[in-house]
């Protein structure tokens, strides 16, 4: 069983998928502006996990993400192999960082806010660390 699509609540789809592709550099997978359907995947694995960029169309939805981002809390985590380099183009292309790269035990951690109502946690894993790709469970 592998992750095929995840979901990210917005405040605006069609402003969303212009951040996620013009300043992230996501993929566009899919983008019908009328129903108000964007999905997304990254660069590196654009055959991967997409991601859902999800209007908050009920009221559970608005007050989660309003919940979460009062609360300083990521929506959702991305990994780079090198955040310096990728939080020097960010920072570049105007992103809001709330928390600049930061040492962790993991690896290394940054958050920006992604202009529709998330705030977005940049990681950078040592080798072997969780979700790193250079470790090996076998």
């Amino acid at each position: 069983m592998r992750i095929e699509m995840t979901g990210v609540f917005v405040n605006d789809p069609i402003e969303a998928h212009e951040f996620y592709t013009k300043t992230l550099g996501f993929k566009e997978i899919m983008f019908v502006p009328d129903a108000n359907l964007a999905i997304v995947a990254s660069p590196e694995e654009p055959e991967g996990t997409s991601l859902l960029l999800e209007p908050k169309g009920t009221e559970f939805a608005r007050v989660y993400q309003k919940e979460l981002y009062e609360s300083g809390l990521p929506s959702i985590v991305f990994s780079v192999d090198d955040i310096a380099t990728e939080y020097e183009r960010l920072k570049k292309l105007g992103v809001k960082f709330s928390m600049d790269p930061t040492k962790q035990d993991f690896g290394v951690q940054a958050v920006f806010d992604d202009t529709c109502g998330n705030h977005i946690m940049l990681v950078e894993l040592n080798e072997g660390s969780w979700g790193s790709s250079s470790s090996e469970n076998e």
